[in-house]
């Protein structure tokens, strides 16, 4: 007996999902390395400060672009997609608090990607229920 095909909502929700999220990581991510989005011309102190600090390290905010493109990528080729949702989770996570503790009058964008992960997360949940066994043992 074959399992029923899924309604077209169910197919079309994480296939939008999937696209719009891929292709704001893919493009804040090639903004990371080729700086084509300018910087605001007016950044709050605590914002210019946070910045700078990041950029002192000297490869944070290149490891931050590079995880957005290669997440995006993946996302819009719809490959490796549980893997792409693992990798932006913790980017998304200081997306948040970036904006909660530094600049929460532009929070609205980070909490449509985050609910747009969520809702992935959740559409891929099979995919996860190894990874969040309580307990795990070596195969």
């Amino acid at each position: 007996m074959t399992p029923p095909t899924p309604s077209p909502g169910r197919r079309l929700g994480p296939l939008l999902a999937r696209i719009v999220l891929g292709l704001t990581f893919t493009v804040f991510g090639l903004n990371g390395f080729l700086m084509f989005m300018p910087p605001p011309k007016v950044m709050p102190a605590n914002v210019a400060a946070f910045m700078g600090e990041m950029m002192q390290t000297h490869y944070f905010l290149q490891m931050v672009a590079a995880t957005q493109l290669l997440s995006g990528v993946l996302l819009l080729i719809n490959r490796f997609v549980p893997l792409a949702l693992a990798f932006l989770a913790p980017v998304i996570v200081n997306i948040i608090l970036f904006h909660l503790f530094l600049q929460l009058s532009t929070i609205a964008p980070g909490i449509v990607v985050l609910l747009l992960e969520i809702y992935l997360a959740y559409s891929y949940r099979a995919c996860f229920r190894s990874m969040l066994a309580a307990q795990a043992s070596p195969s």
